[in-house]
Order: C-alpha cells, then structure tokens, then sequence
C-alpha cells in the first residue's frame, strides 16, 4: 500500500514538474507562412505534425545541446541563404537533416551538414577527397545546399517541391508532384503530403522561437581562408587551440589547408558581446526627451570598433593582423592605391573592390584596410550615425560590405544620413519602416579644445573624402599638447591628416609643436 502511495506521488510530482516544460512546445497553427507561400495545415495533419515537434522536446538537455548548435551555426547559414537568393527558412532543413553535426552520416553514405552523397555533392562543385571533405564544411556546403535547392526551384517555381525534391532528386519529385503545384503560393497541407515536407514543418515550428535565445556566451566567427596553411599556424593567429580548431573544422583530415580555393573556417570565441536589446525610440522624439545616443549600447560598443587582432607591432604587414577578424593591414603613409597595393602584394582592382574604394582616392595614413572580403553584417546589430560620418567609414569601422549596408537601410548615398540615425548592421530594414533617430552631441562652434593625457578628447568617426569646401561652417581650435602626432588629432575629430595639414599650412614633414593652435573645421 505504501509503495503504490510512492508510486503515485512519484508520477504526480514527475508530471507537475514537467509541466514548465511542456508549456513552452510551440503549437501547429492552421496556417504559417514558409519562403513565399501560405501553407494551411488540416486539423489531422496537425497532430501529425504536432507528435514531431512534441518529440523534438521530449528530452530538455539534449535540446539545450541542439539549441547551441543552432544558434552558434545559424548566423553563418542565414547569410549564405540570404546571398544565394535562397528564402531563409530553408535553414530549418539542416536541423532536420544532420542536427547540425558536422560528420554525420546517413545510413546510405550521405555525409555532412547538409547530407550530401558525394556524386551530389561534386555536382555542386564540393570538394571530396581524402585531404578535403567540403560536406563537413558548414560553409561550402550550405552555399552547395542553396545552389541545390535553388537550382531545383527554377524548375517548379515552388520552394515545397523544391524543398522535397531534395530527399527525393529533382527527377523523383517531378514524377511525383508533375505540375500542380507550379507558381502557386497556397498549399494545403493534410494526410496526403509528402512526409518529408510534414517533418521539415515540425523542424521550423520547433525551432523557429529558439533562434537568437543564446544558452551560452558563446559565438562563431568564420574567417575565409586561402591556403596552403595549417590549422596550426591559423590557431596562432585566431588565439585559439589547434585541437579546438580540429573539432570545428574536420574537413580537413590532417590539419592542412591547400590552396586551390578559398575556405571558410570557423571557430568559438568565448565570451563575446552580448545580444544587445533593440534600441526602441521614435523618429520624431518628443522636444523633452533627454535620451541621447551616448546611453545606448550601439554608442557604446561603436567605440570598440574595428576590432583589430593579431601582430599589431607589425600592422603594417601583411598576414599579422586581422580586422573585426578579417586579414587586413594598417596603412603606414598617405599614398596611393597603386603603390599601396604594390606594398602589400594585391591587385589594385581587387584592393578597391575588397574595400570598397572608388578610383583615384587616396590610401591614408594611420587607416586599415582589409586584405580579405567584408562580411555581409556586423557582430553587431546597430550604429548611431555621428557627426561626419559616411556610408562608407560605417562598413569599413564594422568590417561590413558598403552594398550591404546601403541595402540593410534602403539608403542609397551619404546624403540621405542623419546625425543619430539608428542604422541596422545585421538585419534588413522593413519597407516602409522608418530609420529611428537618437540624439547626438554637435560639436559647438569656434571652441577651444585642449587636449592632454589626462582629459583625452572623445574621438569622432572619421569621415571620406572630405574638403573644406564640404565642412559645415562650425570650427574648433586645437591646441597641440605633448606627445600628440597630427594622424592622432585627425582621429579625435574625425578628418584626415591631409585636411589638417591644408588648413593649417604645415608641411609636409607633419612637424607641429606643443602649444601650437590648430584650426578644425568640424564635420
């Protein structure tokens, strides 16, 4: 009697306690939206449906695992999707292919993040051999991935079919959809659907709310590589283990990087910023609202960009630092993109178009420059627009393609920016939403600042090809204190050295002297 007593108080307590849990399983609706169409779920289909995501939950801690690996990897496949043309809940089908594991493989040879067999995979130009196996490559083998489905999308002109025709080859799905489905953007889901589309459904309403809530402080960086190297030598470079770049990089068998393309490597940095909170304000804030962009977090973590890594005794070299972790070098001295591309052995074309450089401009003294291709977002989500600031100093601060970040922010040239305008760095602006506006301090006209060690000036982004003829009308004198160099002056007020040294009549051996009074016109 006692011990079924026990057994009954076991069951309750097991059940309440599961309760929580049970509470936050996401619900099949009627109706969801997936790439372009409407799909409408019937009543049986739902449960169907429902047991699969029920199952994705059963156990918390493997979940906890699974939701990791989901966050860490999924910035990486969103991009690639998104660049591909490729509607980004696709990325729900590499959950439900592999679970994100880099080296499963399926009970028929398919290999990888994305499973791929590799005849499939050699049709999508990965690279499979006993050095290389791109299909471990969350990388090459999402871009595979994307050229694969899109590929098969051309053919139906509906992401279902498309989506299927991956388990089943393009062949196989055009004899069992033939062309009903072709161009239609509503489907109705019931007994009937093919199984695989009812299982990746249960993926994306499983997952879809878990995406961006971090269970660890923990990111992925991945750096594009181009070879030969080792994971030995890049483990120096990235201030990481080389064992830790093994377990995240097992396509390369034995540690080498050849050099007959480039690879993206990727690793875990640990402790890394913080998902910061959207920054809600109006467009037009209220006359008496106080709040001023230098309380909010996109200010402050504006101030630690670029992130420079590496050798940075030997910055102005090529392969010793990295930049927002990407390669890329400090200029030593004003000149021009032709011999600075000759200093560092890059194609002046390919010096412009990695920094979005427009022809003839000039390479400035003190700037960085990056030697790899930009990232398509920032680590980052927002950036207060300052005082002087331009489209392109913002992408190349952030480390983010200058097209990327007109297209985020639907604005197309400097002229359309603002003074606190809240750009967005990750995700794309909505149409019709406006840009939100914060507060920002001007520089008050005709001061004197002096500057010292010990009450530094607060620097100002640097603006671009800027004259005085295009300054505002506002001016600050300087005055030079100890130990000041013109390249450090520049930066606090956000100009260029060749700008001081034109309004200010100085030579050009850069000479200035304590206590000398430098006019600035502010930007």
């Amino acid at each position: 009697m006692i011990k079924n007593r026990f057994s009954s108080l076991l069951f309750f307590l097991t059940l309440f306690s599961s309760l929580p849990l049970l509470a936050q399983i996401p619900q099949v609706p009627a109706e969801l939206e997936f790439a372009d169409l409407i799909v409408r779920i019937n009543p049986q289909a739902r449960r169907e449906i429902q047991l699969d995501v029920d199952a994705q939950y059963r156990n918390p801690n493997y979940l906890k695992v699974k939701q990791e690996r989901v966050n860490l990897y999924m910035p990486i496949i969103e991009d690639i999707l998104r660049e591909n043309g490729v509607p980004e809940d696709i990325k729900y089908l590499v959950i439900q292919e592999s679970s994100l594991i880099s080296d499963a493989v399926s009970t028929s040879n398919a290999v990888g993040f994305w499973q791929f067999k590799q005849g499939t995979a050699e049709e999508v130009f990965l690279r499979v051999d006993n050095q290389i196996d791109e299909r471990k490559n969350i990388v090459s083998s999402t871009r595979g991935a994307a050229l694969y489905l899109k590929k098969h999308n051309n053919t139906f002109d509906n992401w279902m079919c498309a989506l299927v025709s991956y388990q089943m080859g393009l062949g196989g799905a055009k004899a069992y959809f033939g062309t009903r489905y072709n161009g239609k953007r509503i489907v109705d889901v019931d007994r009937n659907t093919h199984w695989y589309f009812k299982k990746f459904l249960a993926h994306k309403i499983a997952f879809e709310g878990q995406i961006g809530v971090f269970t660890s402080n923990t990111r992925m960086v991945e750096v594009p590589i181009q070879g030969p190297t080792t994971l030995a030598v890049l483990a120096k470079k990235y201030g990481v283990s080389e064992s830790h770049l093994k377990e995240y990089n097992k396509w390369t068998s034995n540690g080498k990087i050849p050099g007959d393309r480039t690879y993206g490597l990727v690793y875990i940095q640990e402790g890394s910023l913080p998902v910061q909170p959207a920054i809600i304000q109006e467009s037009k804030p209220k006359s008496n609202s106080k709040q001023s962009a230098a309380n909010t977090p996109a200010y402050k973590q504006a101030n630690s960009f670029p992130r420079i890594g590496g050798n940075t005794t030997k910055a102005n070299q090529t392969d010793q630092i990295t930049v927002n972790e990407i390669d890329g070098v400090q200029a030593a001295q004003t000149t021009t993109q032709s011999k600075f591309s000759d200093q560092i052995g890059l194609k002046e074309r390919k010096l412009r178009k990695l920094n979005d450089l427009e022809p003839g401009e000039r390479i400035e003294a003190g700037e960085y420059y990056y030697t790899k291709k930009k990232k398509t977002k920032a680590e980052v989500e927002n950036h207060i627009v300052m005082p002087g600031e331009t489209l392109w100093s913002i992408s190349q601060k952030y480390g983010i393609k200058l097209s990327s970040l007109k297209s985020k922010n639907r604005i197309r040239k400097d002229s359309d920016l603002k003074a606190g305008m809240v750009l967005n760095l990750q995700e794309h602006r909505k149409r019709g939403e406006d840009i939100q506006v914060v507060k920002v301090n001007q520089a008050p006209p005709s001061k004197t600042v002096v500057a010292s060690n010990s009450t530094p000036v607060q620097p100002k982004p640097q603006a671009r090809n800027t004259s005085p003829d295009q300054q505002a009308n506002d001016s600050v004198t300087h005055v030079v204190s100890k130990g000041e160099t013109l390249f450090a002056i520049s930066k606090k007020y956000g100009v260029t050295v060749n700008d001081l040294k034109s309004w200010n009549n100085i030579g050009s051996q850069n000479i200035i002297s304590i206590g000398q009074k430098l006019v600035i016109f502010t930007p």
